[in-house]
């Protein structure tokens, strides 16, 4: 058993699996264990679902974004209310997201200099400007437990001559963000208590890589350490290559949090490679949109096939989705227009996805989990279509 201890942030590895760790995050508001998905409350809230379902799920973090945040209902009400945990009616562990893939996306509305973004709200047009410091206060302001540093986001397949730039502004922005949180806990010590995780940037290239993870970990001694600009458009073996170059460059004694990934397949592959968290926002979407993961692969629930189809979305599954419902019922919401829908297969997917991280966990315990992934794989992406 491996720990490193820096109160009331813990890390605590429990098995080793090859590459895979199963560990023991503890945190301001509970603890976690890792290899772990956390569901995305974007806005405060895990699209669809209470907050009550999403723990009875099996979440023990969620992750919520700053950028969203502050332009509504603004991080300063947010605190007013008594931050962010009570503000959406969440105890547990929190994450931020510092916003800049939300900022860097909007491509035609806004403009990157040295000092920070400066863009266009997608909601009114107003103009905001992010900077490492105006986002350390709103993160600080909302009171996450793990807040992390702005960085500059990029495109996957980005050359390695942009990748370089942004990887090398995100390591000045770091420096930045750190004396600008100090700063404010300093001012503020009664404040929440929290940590501030770098992000490694550098595209899918291995040198930028390399050179990220040592710029960061010879700035500091960091509870945590995120893998940022991934599944943003890059082939996913490329994907997988970095998260290999990541578990060489990264301390083994700290959590790795692999950003904005949580396709089944991925979260697999990462946790064989070193990860120990992830976060998507792909359950509830794709949930809201009539798409459901199961143990046989995707179910478009609208397909006609399923209208007299009485059996659980996916007999593998124990969410109250599975236990109560029917295919041809979840259909008929679906065609029906009615909320039900949504909310059902959103939760699903969450489920679905927290369980299966948990069974990974347990295979590393195990010391077997070779043999879980590669079974596992084999059915859901080579099983015979599961609504014929």
């Amino acid at each position: 058993m491996t720990e490193i201890a820096t109160p009331p942030f813990t890390f605590t590895i429990d098995a080793v699996d090859g590459d895979a760790r199963a560990a023991t995050l503890t945190t301001p508001h509970g603890i976690v264990e890792t290899p772990v998905f956390m569901p995305v409350g974007t806005q405060a809230t895990v699209k669809a679902l209470d907050p009550a379902e999403v723990r009875a799920a099996g979440a023990s973090m969620l992750l919520a974004n700053a950028y969203h945040l502050h332009l509504r209902p603004g991080e300063d009400l947010v605190r007013q209310l008594g931050g962010l945990h009570a503000f959406m009616g969440w105890d547990g562990p929190l994450l931020t997201d510092s916003g800049g893939f939300q900022v860097f996306s909007l491509e035609t509305l806004r403009t990157i200099d040295e000092d920070g973004v400066e863009f266009r709200s997608h909601l009114d047009g107003s103009r905001h400007q992010f900077t490492p410091e105006s986002v350390m206060g709103i993160e600080r302001a909302l009171g996450a437990d793990v807040i992390m540093q702005f960085d500059h986001v990029i495109p996957g397949a980005a050359t390695h001559e942009a990748a370089r730039d942004a990887s090398e502004r995100s390591v000045r922005w770091l420096e930045r963000c750190r004396t600008a949180f100090r700063r404010l806990v300093d001012e503020s010590p009664d404040g929440p208590v929290q940590a501030l995780w770098p992000v490694v940037q550098g595209g899918i290239h291995a040198d930028l890589r390399r050179e990220a993870a040592v710029a960061v970990r010879e700035a500091g001694d960091w509870t945590g350490y995120g893998i940022g600009g991934l599944s943003v458009g890059e082939a996913k073996p490329a994907m997988y290559e970095i998260l290999e170059v990541m578990h060489g460059a990264l301390p083994e004694s700290r959590p790795r949090y692999l950003m904005g990934v949580g396709f089944p397949e991925d979260l697999l592959e990462g946790i064989r490679r070193g990860v120990d968290l992830f976060d998507c926002v792909a359950p509830t979407r794709m949930g809201r949109n009539g798409t459901a993961f199961t143990a046989d692969g995707r179910v478009n629930i609208r397909r006609g096939s399923l209208r007299e189809d009485a059996g659980p979305l996916d007999p593998t599954c124990d969410c109250p989705t599975c236990r109560r419902f029917s295919r041809a019922y979840l259909r008929h919401l679906f065609v029906a227009d009615e909320m039900l829908g949504p909310r059902l297969l959103s939760l699903h997917n969450v489920h679905f996805l927290i369980a299966l991280v948990r069974a990974a966990r347990a295979a590393i315990g195990r010391g077997e989990l070779t043999a879980f992934v590669e079974r596992w794989l084999d059915r859901y992406l080579h099983a015979p279509d599961p609504a014929p």
